[in-house]
């Protein structure tokens, strides 16, 4: 059954989804070819290296908003690649902190570079005016989001 006067190229969650993969593939391309990283391990070293200090995987999860699962994978294969390390918390052992090596943050700087340069290439294609009011949206669904319990995963 068609729902009348539905229109999926509208539907603003359909929307989103395809801009961001549209433009996390693109990256992903990148990062993929040059370092033979997965999304999820982009995504691990990235929120390691943007904080500046220890974190746990829960923290990690829940700033790159992914699955517990996902986290521990990159993490395993970021530690084999000793671009980071884990220590045990004192008071848990069923904690450990994560943190990036001196090979990690010197791998974690040249990929920042690569996503600046990335970045200036979003910022030709859609242009200026494209990239401030996309900001604009964007810091309307990022204060929605604060509004709201995350829905039960699935």
């Amino acid at each position: 059954m068609v729902a009348v006067g539905f229109e999926l190229n509208a539907f603003l969650p359909y929307r989103l989804n395809r801009a961001a993969e549209f433009v996390a593939l693109r990256f992903a391309a990148q990062y993929k070819a040059r370092y033979q990283l997965t999304r999820p391990e982009w995504r691990t070293l990235a929120a390691l290296g943007s904080n500046n200090r220890p974190m746990t995987a829960t923290e990690v999860g829940t700033h790159s908003a992914m699955h517990k699962t996902k986290v521990s994978r990159a993490v395993a294969a970021l530690e084999k690649r000793r671009w980071l390390t884990r220590r045990e918390d004192e008071g848990d052992r069923r904690i450990e902190h994560l943190e990036l090596t001196k090979a990690g943050i010197r791998a974690y700087g040249e990929l920042t570079e690569l996503a600046a340069r990335y970045q200036a290439e979003l910022d030709t294609l859609i242009g200026a005016a494209g990239m401030q009011a996309l900001a604009t949206g964007l810091e309307a669904v990022e204060r929605a989001i604060g509004r709201f319990e995350p829905p039960p995963s699935i």
